[in-house]
């Protein structure tokens, strides 16, 4: 039985990766549904919290339906992320997650996600100051390392040291990007360690059940971080759950089912972002969830270019209506 602060798996944990501009709480809620164990929201910016930007304080806005849920917060300095954390802390998440993997040049370049893999002291020194001035369990997500030199083994020793509550690893470099294949070895590796007592979670490539399984089994981690397997198939959660369980594969679902679960998405994005903000970012969702659906191509289009609320939920529902005819 795993254990993270107030929070208790009872069995593997299949995790929600944080995806900028896709782990909002309408996916959340759905991936919930179909068993994710463990959440995270999207990346905060700390600069942009402590500024009272309003996309970043909207990233703040968990419920109850979500949880156990994390707030996953990168910056690069010491004073505004220890700002951020505490406004963070105030809406009571289960976790605080530090982002030191975001290998984006916009992030990157501000010395904050994955550039702190270059200055593995400062990010001992930003992970001790945050756990001492917190209650709740601080985690973080990371890689391997910067470029090559892959520096993961010392940067887990140090965090562990500075109190952190669990580490998650992306199983690619920054100057990797997300190109070529996740490497788990370094995070079996560590998972291995004696010396290693804190949670490790594993993530890069978890594209199917059977993979999810394979690398539990090989590597032996803590549990599984599933990322872009999830955009547009919240119920990738469902079916590795069964696999692990049964050693069987869940069909995917009907395109009814599909159908279903794209109009709830829609209508809790209007609820939680607007009408015109909740349409306009659904339009990224549409092509994952239709996925080699069969003569689906002008309804998919149309999907993508209403910009009436009316109009979608009218496609989908004549899309519906011909799986059941």
């Amino acid at each position: 039985m795993l254990k993270i602060g107030s929070i208790t798996f009872r069995e593997y944990p299949i995790i929600l990766a944080p995806m900028e501009d896709v782990s909002d709480p309408p996916f959340r809620i759905l991936c919930k549904e179909y068993g994710a164990d463990l959440m995270f929201t999207e990346f905060i910016s700390s600069e942009g919290l402590i500024r009272d930007a309003l996309k970043s304080r909207k990233k703040l806005d968990i419920f109850d339906e979500e949880r156990p849920i994390g707030i996953q917060i990168f910056g690069a300095e010491l004073d505004p992320m220890l700002r951020a954390f505490e406004m963070a802390e105030k809406v009571l998440p289960d976790i605080l997650d530090i982002n030191f993997g975001c290998p984006v040049k916009k992030v990157v370049c501000k010395g904050a996600g994955a550039a702190i893999l270059k200055d593995i002291k400062k990010m001992e020194y930003l992970c001790r100051e945050i756990v001492q001035r917190t209650k709740i369990p601080v985690t973080v997500k990371t890689r391997l390392g910067w470029d090559s030199s892959k520096n993961i083994k010392e940067v887990a020793y140090r965090l562990q040291d500075a109190g952190i509550s669990a580490l998650s690893i992306h199983g690619r470099t920054r100057a990797q990007m997300y190109k070529g294949e996740a490497n788990w070895e370094p995070i079996g590796e560590l998972k291995k360690d004696p010396n290693i007592e804190i949670p490790i979670f594993g993530n890069g490539d978890i594209n199917s059940p059977q993979k999810a399984l394979a690398y539990k089994e090989k590597y032996q981690t803590d549990g599984i971080m599933v990322g872009r397997a999830a955009i547009g198939a919240p119920w990738f959660f469902a079916q590795v759950k069964h696999y692990m369980r049964h050693r069987e594969l869940l069909p995917d679902p009907k395109l009814s089912e599909r159908i279903a679960v794209c109009k709830r998405h829609l209508e809790l994005s209007i609820a939680w972002k607007g009408n015109r903000t909740g349409i306009l970012e659904m339009r990224k969702h549409y092509s994952n969830y239709f996925k080699s659906i069969p003569d689906f191509k002008n309804t998919r289009i149309r999907l993508v270019t209403s910009d009436s609320a009316a109009e979608i939920f009218d496609t989908l529902d004549v899309a519906y209506e011909r799986t059941t005819t």
